[in-house]
């Protein structure tokens, strides 16, 4: 999958604002813990909270529920508090390296005047 643009990010937070009316979102995201047997010799590294043992599945789709990007095989280990941030997607952003503009106001936002 490309990475998206400037321009798609826009075209993205239009099509949440049309068929969703949620202003200035760019991606839904989920995941899921796939059940999988535990690799050899790797411990406790794929057990998660749900008590077994797991890889996620991460995903991100725009307001017509087309798929953004994904990413597979994260250790489902019990602990991990934010396993996007260890995506590579993940990285991406909290890096700022997606080139995401986030200056647009909400709609009506007046600024606090009446």
């Amino acid at each position: 999958m490309p990475e998206p643009t400037k321009e798609l990010w826009i075209k993205i937070a239009e099509g949440f604002y049309k068929n969703a009316n949620f202003p200035n979102c760019l991606v839904a995201v989920d995941g899921k813990h796939i059940r999988i047997i535990n690799p050899a010799k790797s411990g406790s590294n794929y057990y998660n909270y749900k008590h077994f043992f797991s890889i996620v599945l991460m995903a991100l789709v725009d307001s017509n529920y087309c798929f953004l990007s994904i990413d597979v095989g994260a250790f489902g280990r019990e602990g991990d508090t934010n396993i996007f941030k260890k995506s590579p997607l993940g990285k991406k952003l909290y890096d700022r390296q997606l080139d995401i503009s986030c200056g647009k106001k909400l709609p009506n936002d007046n600024g606090g005047k009446e």
